[in-house]
């Protein structure tokens, strides 16, 4: 159904910008089928790294998509046909939905810019925060009245319908919402997002316990999802089992951060990393478990892989004394690794 409206900023410039995640504990329960079947629960927090997004008047008379951080610039004819068959595939999606549904179905000559504070496959979420980026750059743009779960639900379907890309459910919210949630998944597509409230010195201590690492492999996520998708929708098998526990482990880890034993967290990271591991091959390697071994022999008493797994960062949670030779080891083994800040701010945009 097309809404018939034009860009009410008379092709102004937008801007967006979007936190990236990281994924705490249950991770992968916001697959289908099993959030369907069984319902999902994780706990994330965003950090201080962004994906942005920014609409602006085209320089000719020919729409543009840019991406700076992946080397790629393309231009168009104005139509919404010809942008489907653009390289930007996120771009090109999120254009498609949104002028159809909100612009009127015609396309007006911009530019579209994007980059991301992360490389894709990072497993921070970056792809689906640059769609949630782009969705909201264009609900500005088009003044499209959007609230953030209607944000967050269009991004989810412009990436898993309309782009047939593999996924789950979890980066869109966590990305549009911002912040520390316990987030739940049902049947018919129903998400609760639950903000955590909690106590400044428990995530100041959080904070500081968390070392995050590059592997310096960027991976692409949809093998595992779809083995992920397979496997849990054998009965009885280790896979579903494994899933169970990691929705247990979501809501275990939600009451060790409200009660600020980070101790706990760091038990339960590691129990989930064991369970995550029997969802699919190929979520660990040996580089990953040489990482994980280190950081542990070096003092961290927590960690996984974050996001689907295979590569992108690492997550530890370490003692803070023992932080910088944590840090030290990771970075001479060949990985790159660095504290985060967390942030409290979902996604936003400006007109300039």
């Amino acid at each position: 159904m097309l809404i018939e409206k034009k860009p009410a900023v008379d092709l102004a410039t937008v801007r967006a910008r979007v936190p990236l995640r990281l994924g705490l504990a249950g991770g992968g329960t916001d697959l289908a089928p099993y959030c369907d079947d069984f319902g999902g629960a994780v706990l994330n927090t965003t950090i201080d790294r962004y994906a942005y997004a920014f609409i602006e008047p085209s320089p000719d008379d020919r729409a543009h998509f840019v991406a700076p951080d992946l080397g790629l610039e393309e231009n168009f004819a104005p139509d919404l046909e010809v942008v489907a068959a653009a390289n930007l595939k996120l771009h090109a999606g999120v254009t498609r939905r949104m002028i159809r549904q909100y612009g009127g179905g015609v396309l007006p000559p911009i530019r579209i810019t994007s980059y991301v504070d992360a490389p894709a496959g990072s497993g921070l979420g970056s792809s689906s925060a640059l769609v949630v980026a782009l969705v909201e750059a264009f609900t500005t743009f088009l003044q499209a009245p959007l609230g953030p779960y209607d944000v967050a639900h269009l991004a989810y379907e412009i990436e898993r319908i309309d782009l047939g890309l593999a996924g789950g459910k979890q980066d869109q919210y966590a990305a549009t919402f911002g912040g520390t949630n316990f987030i739940e998944f049902f049947a018919g597509d129903r998400v609760i997002v639950n903000p955590l409230r909690i106590a400044a010195p428990v995530l100041n201590e959080l904070e500081t316990s968390i070392v995050i690492c590059f592997t310096g492999v960027s991976r692409s996520s949809e093998a595992i999802i779809a083995e992920q998708q397979r496997l849990m929708a054998t009965p009885g098998g280790k896979a579903l089992d494994s899933l169970h526990q990691l929705k247990r482990d979501a809501m275990e880890m939600k009451e060790a951060l409200l009660r600020g034993r980070v101790p706990d967290m760091a038990e339960i990271l590691n129990r989930s990393w064991l369970a995550k591991k029997r969802t699919a091959s190929g979520i660990s390697t040996s580089q990953i478990e040489q990482l994980y071994e280190l950081a542990l022999d070096h003092g961290a008493t927590g960690g996984k892989v974050s996001g689907a797994g295979g590569g992108g960062f690492m997550m530890f949670i370490v003692p803070p004394r023992h932080r910088v030779p944590v840090v030290r080891a990771l970075n001479q083994a060949g990985g790159t690794a660095t504290g985060v800040h967390f942030t409290n701010q979902g996604a936003e945009s400006w007109i300039v």
